[in-house]
């Protein structure tokens, strides 16, 4: 992995906090980000990029095109949040009881806005970007969703790029890689079938009980 510091106006980054604090504000849980996309779409619009929305629900697409390249790529950010009651006592606390952004949604879509911004005030790029803000990214299945929904066909694009935040970095760094990273879970249920014994002969059952602490210290590692 690469890292590198970016070099970005105080200006965009004081605008990039502003927005996250906003949306940190108004926590929406998965698929039900209307206002999370209405915020997003002003925004785009507000940039000058073409915006779809509806996409997987309430997932949104701005479009920035320059030049004559037909080539295009994709970069994409997760908008939804989690169902956790905020106790932080922030200035900028949810004001939705039961939601919060813990995941860092709010500061994904914010980067993503951000990257919108700048790139739309560049006069030296040729080619067509598409910001992809993606909906239920917590275990529902929202890029799914958007790809049934035609983003490909309507967005088609050689690559798609994801972004993270990642606290063990220092402050005001990025780190890239070529290939995928920081790769997806899986949710699966396991049966446990019990075997009764004598307390006094215990190698001749089987304990369910044992299995299963030994199953959930498994998947804490």
């Amino acid at each position: 992995m690469t890292i590198f510091t970016p070099v970005i106006p105080d200006l965009e980054i004081k605008e990039a906090i502003a927005w996250r604090h906003a949306l940190h504000r108004t926590p929406e849980l998965a698929f039900d980000e209307h206002l999370t996309s209405a915020f997003v779409a002003e925004r785009l619009g507000a940039f000058g990029l073409e915006v779809s929305t509806g996409l997987g629900g309430t997932g949104v697409v701005g479009t920035l095109r320059r030049g004559t390249s037909q080539r295009a790529v994709g970069l994409r950010a997760d908008m939804d949040a989690l169902p956790i009651t905020e106790a932080t006592g922030l200035a900028y606390t949810s004001t939705h009881p039961g939601k919060m952004h813990a995941c860092g949604h709010d500061g994904h879509t914010a980067m993503l806005l951000a990257a919108a911004r700048h790139l739309s005030s560049c006069d030296n790029l040729n080619g067509i970007i598409h910001f992809i803000f993606q909906p239920a990214e917590e275990n529902e299945g929202g890029a799914r969703r958007m790809v049934e929904d035609g983003l490909f066909r309507e967005h088609p694009m050689e690559a798609i790029f994801g972004i993270h935040n990642w606290p063990a970095l220092p402050v005001g760094q990025v780190g890239v890689m070529a290939g995928p990273m920081m790769a997806a879970f899986d949710i699966f249920n396991i049966t446990i079938t019990g075997k009764g014994a004598h307390a006094a002969m215990p190698h001749q059952g089987v304990d369910p009980n044992v299995i299963k602490l030994r199953t959930n210290s498994l998947n804490m590692i």
